[in-house]
């Protein structure tokens, strides 16, 4: 009877595993895309991701990261998918006070794009042609990967992703706000 149960147990587990080996978490992968080269700006004065993010993208808003998707609904055409130009939102970097912004720099496919952002390893560094990679089950750019400097590959950490803001402000009447 327990040989049984166990055989079927195995079927199951079997089954199962083959169902999520469907998906093959690109996240993974030490290599990012030909085209990215990541890199540090020296050239940038040290400085945290939000003023960073509203310099390099015009998008003018203000405050904590983590406020900046709520606020972006009325001012800024928003997105699930990345374009050139648009500020991705990090939710949840570290708690669900914390956020981080990065300004989308290259599409390099349906998968992965690249950022340029600051203070990204909180050393207030700049970096420039940051991969990340989007290990969402269905495509979506809700979960993504960032690129690791240090050790030249994809972090471990999946970050959750609100979405992409920008770069075109929303108009009404022709006046923004």
């Amino acid at each position: 009877m327990i040989l049984k149960q166990t055989v079927a147990a195995l079927g199951v587990a079997a089954m199962l595993s083959a169902c999520a080996s469907s998906f093959k978490d690109p996240g993974s992968i030490g290599q990012h895309a030909r085209g990215a080269q990541p890199r540090f700006d020296p050239s940038v004065p040290p400085m945290q991701c939000v003023p960073y993010a509203r310099k390099k993208s015009g998008v003018k808003i203000f405050g904590d990261a983590y406020t900046w998707w709520g606020k972006a609904a009325s001012l800024y055409e928003t997105d699930d998918e990345p374009q050139k130009g648009s500020v991705m939102v990090i939710k949840g970097y570290q708690n669900e006070e914390r956020a981080h912004v990065a300004v989308v720099r290259k599409i390099l496919g349906d998968r992965e794009i690249t950022v340029d952002h600051a203070n990204w390893g909180n050393d207030l560094k700049t970096q420039l042609d940051t991969p990340v990679m989007d290990v969402s089950r269905s495509n979506d750019w809700s979960r993504v990967r960032v690129w690791h400097m240090d050790s030249q590959r994809y972090g471990g950490r999946v970050y959750e992703v609100s979405g992409f803001i920008g770069p075109d402000a929303r108009s009404s009447r022709g006046l923004l706000w």
